[in-house]
């Protein structure tokens, strides 16, 4: 399935390349368009935690009625999402999304030849086999990096291959070679200006999302009225599965993410940076302009 989607975004990504002839500036548009069709779906999600946030008050007062009654707090729980239309789970779709995405990409990027410049799977492995014939290193894990890197050498033993010419991508990017992986090159210091820049926008994007949630928490922390004994209780706020989720995603993502960062080549980083600064500005505009 990863390598379905991957081969998909290839057509779009390749699409970018032949217009700007840089592979570094294509990966910074194609996560421009992907963020922009997904944006419904961030809007909506966005609406929904709102939402989510002003029924803790309801679920609060169900809570403390039925707290001897599991089984009725549960009924009465789940009529209140059927009658507000809600899902419990309502945040799982994105998580999922975003899993997809990372994977499918990684595969992407992972992969350039295969998946964004179609060049054919035997082609490929008879790249591999001169090179290593020649003594060439060529990695199990990134092999078409590595044949992209040594693409002026397969360009003079295969003179009349046009495949070859496809291995011909132009992974310079403001002087970093986006084709270097920092596990390879750990004495080379560009290689991390980049994953810093992603961790750096991963914890700024980390504060804003548990900003929000304090503050959404906030507003929903009230006394419920204890019906038998007429005395007020104040209950702590529960966070909902939509809640819960988020949490745990905002966290779960960027530490997933940093650590195949430090063993990917540069321009999977790439992508989570510019996805992580569009992000943080997606979330601070819609919070502003989404206020139910």
């Amino acid at each position: 399935m990863f390598q379905f989607f991957a081969n998909i975004f290839g057509y779009l990504l390749q699409i970018l390349y032949n217009l700007v002839k840089n592979y570094g500036l294509s990966i910074i548009i194609f996560t421009v368009v992907i963020k922009l069709i997904l944006l419904p779906l961030s809007i909506k999600q966005q609406r929904t935690m709102k939402k989510s946030s002003k029924l803790q008050e309801k679920m609060k007062t169900i809570q403390f009625k039925y707290k001897n009654d599991p089984e009725k707090m549960n009924q009465e729980i789940m009529s209140l999402y059927k009658t507000e239309n809600m899902s419990p789970f309502s945040g799982c779709l994105t998580a999922i999304i975003q899993m997809l995405l990372l994977l499918s990409i990684f595969y992407l990027v992972r992969s350039p030849l295969t998946f964004m410049q179609k060049v054919p799977s035997d082609n490929i492995n008879n790249y591999i086999s001169q090179l290593r014939e020649e003594g060439k290193t060529i990695s199990n894990v990134y092999p078409e990096i590595d044949l992209i890197r040594e693409y002026n050498l397969l360009k003079e033993k295969n003179p009349e291959d046009s495949n070859v010419d496809k291995l011909n991508l132009k992974m310079n990017f403001f002087g970093l070679d986006l084709s270097k992986i920092p596990q390879q090159n750990i004495t080379d210091y560009t290689v991390y200006i980049i994953p810093a820049l992603y961790i750096l926008s991963s914890f700024i994007s980390i504060k804003i999302t548990t900003l929000n949630q304090q503050k959404m928490n906030k507003e929903t922390n009230k006394v419920v009225i204890d019906g038998t004994t007429g005395e007020e209780v104040e209950e702590e706020n529960e966070l909902d599965a939509v809640m819960q989720t988020n949490k745990m995603m905002s966290w779960m993502m960027p530490i997933m993410s940093i650590s195949i960062a430090f063993v990917a080549p540069l321009g999977l980083a790439l992508y989570w940076l510019v996805n992580n600064i569009l992000m943080i500005i997606e979330r601070l505009i819609m919070d502003k302009l989404i206020k139910d």
